[in-house]
């Protein structure tokens, strides 16, 4: 791992942000994108309430050229996976996802159970593997949080003379950061997702998915040498931005972690 991190740069692995949790990127040869969320801003009625997107994306679905593979948080809530983003999935190969949603979504959809992992063929040779990581969208036991939000996934993606990269996925454990840590860290690029969003109806207002503070932290125990956030604008439950998470990491003693190119464009 160490060799990795010190001979592959991270510009071998450009990053786009869109807005949202929604990113691509290439890897290995294979194009991928997170979180797919390309509705124009609305509201949407969600059991409990309602979730009310801010911002458009800052490209349409059109725009983005061969999609390969979408990693996908989860399924259920309209801020990862929106009616354009589903649409979208009808014209990507390849969705990795959680066991539930692999499920829900049919085909082309695979989900992958904490840990298990896929083998992607690489254009010209050679493979992709990427691993199922567990995440927890809020605090407690998985019991506990699933039962209110659903399952949720993360990724982690590596390949023979690749740099390691982490997608978080709407995650709010820091535990669960330290098991993926153990088994894959350090990291090349993490892809964090934070924004601190927090619900009064849902686990006391707890936070369901990383604040700025606790994405610094994940950076760190990661060993991220490149942090790219996501999931902190274009919706209004998102209690903290990109300036916070600038200002955490900052903060920690981080800010150089931070891709300075990572902002949606």
């Amino acid at each position: 791992m160490a060799d990795i991190r010190t001979s592959v740069q991270h510009d071998e692995i450009p990053v786009r942000v869109l807005g949202g949790p929604t990113a691509l990127f290439e890897y290995g040869g294979l194009r991928f994108l997170t979180d797919p969320t390309f509705d124009a801003p609305r509201d949407y009625d969600v059991p409990g309430g309602r979730l009310t997107k801010t911002a458009s994306a800052s490209a349409a679905p059109d725009g983005l050229g061969r999609i390969d593979v979408v990693l996908l948080s989860h399924d259920e809530h309209p801020d990862n996976l929106d009616e354009s983003g589903r649409a979208l999935l009808a014209d990507v190969p390849l969705t990795l996802t959680t066991p539930g949603g692999g499920q829900r979504l049919g085909a082309g959809a695979r989900g992958l159970a904490d840990w298990e992992s896929v083998d992607l063929d690489r254009p010209g040779g050679g493979t992709v593997t990427v691993t199922g990581v567990p995440a927890l969208h809020g605090p407690g036991t998985r019991e506990e949080v699933e039962a209110l939000t659903g399952q949720v996934v993360g990724f982690v993606l590596t390949g023979q003379d690749l740099p390691t990269l982490y997608v978080s996925g709407d995650n709010a454990s820091l535990d669960l950061v330290r098991e993926i840590a153990v088994r894959f860290g350090p990291v090349d690029t993490a892809v964090l997702f934070a924004g601190a969003p927090r619900f009064p109806q849902l686990f006391g207002g707890r936070l369901i998915v990383l604040d700025s503070a606790q994405a610094a932290e994940a950076a760190e125990i990661l060993g991220a040498r490149r942090v790219v956030p996501v999931h902190c604008d274009s919706w209004a439950h998102f209690t903290e931005s990109r300036d916070d998470v600038v200002a955490a990491f900052t903060k920690a003693g981080l800010a150089d972690r931070l891709d300075p190119d990572a902002v949606p464009v």
